[in-house]
C-alpha cells in the first residue's frame, strides 16, 4: 500500500500556535512515513471552504489526499464573535466530513486563553496537532476496511 497522502489545511491567526500544532502534525505523519501537503488560510473560519475546494479539486482530478488535517485555534475574547467562530467552523467541518466520508483528523483548539492554547499545540506537553495527524491515519485505515 502507497503511503498516504494527507492535506494539511491551518488556519494563521495565532502564527505561534499554528506553528507548534503544525510541528506536531508533521512528526507524526512523517513518522509514519505519510506525504502530506499544507495549505495555509487566515483564520478557522476558512478552513471549511479551503477543505471544500480540496474535494471539489479531487472531483475535478487535479488532486488526490487519503484524508486531511485541520489546524487552529480560537480563543475566547469579551464578544460572541468566539462562540461564532467555534460553532459555525466546526458545523461545516462536520457536515463535509459526513456527507464526504472524510478520513480527517480536527485540531481546531478552542480555549479560554492563549495558555490553554499553546500546552495544547506544544508537541512536549498535550500535543494537539500530533492527535489530530494520527486520528487521520486511523480513519484511512477504518475506511479502507470498510471499503469506502
Amino acid at each position: 500500500m502507497a503511503a498516504p497522502n494527507i492535506l494539511i489545511i491551518d488556519a494563521r491567526f495565532y502564527e505561534d500556535i499554528a506553528d507548534a500544532l503544525l510541528e506536531g502534525a508533521t512528526d507524526v505523519l512523517e513518522g509514519a512515513g505519510a506525504r502530506y501537503t499544507r495549505i495555509s488560510v487566515p483564520g478557522v473560519l476558512e478552513i471549511p471552504a479551503a477543505l471544500a475546494m480540496a474535494l471539489a479539486a479531487m472531483e475535478n482530478g487535479t488532486a488526490d489526499y487519503d484524508g486531511f488535517v485541520l489546524l487552529g485555534c480560537v480563543i475566547r475574547g469579551e464578544t460572541s464573535h468566539y462562540d461564532i467562530v467555534a460553532n459555525e467552523s466546526a458545523r461545516a467541518v462536520m457536515e463535509l466530513v459526513i456527507d464526504a466520508a472524510l478520513p480527517l483528523g480536527n485540531a481546531i483548539l478552542t480555549v479560554e486563553n492563549r495558555e490553554q492554547a499553546m500546552v495544547r499545540a506544544d508537541k512536549t506537553q498535550k500535543n494537539k496537532g500530533g492527535s489530530a495527524a494520527q486520528a487521520a491515519l486511523d480513519m484511512i485505515k477504518v475506511r479502507d476496511e470498510l471499503g469506502v
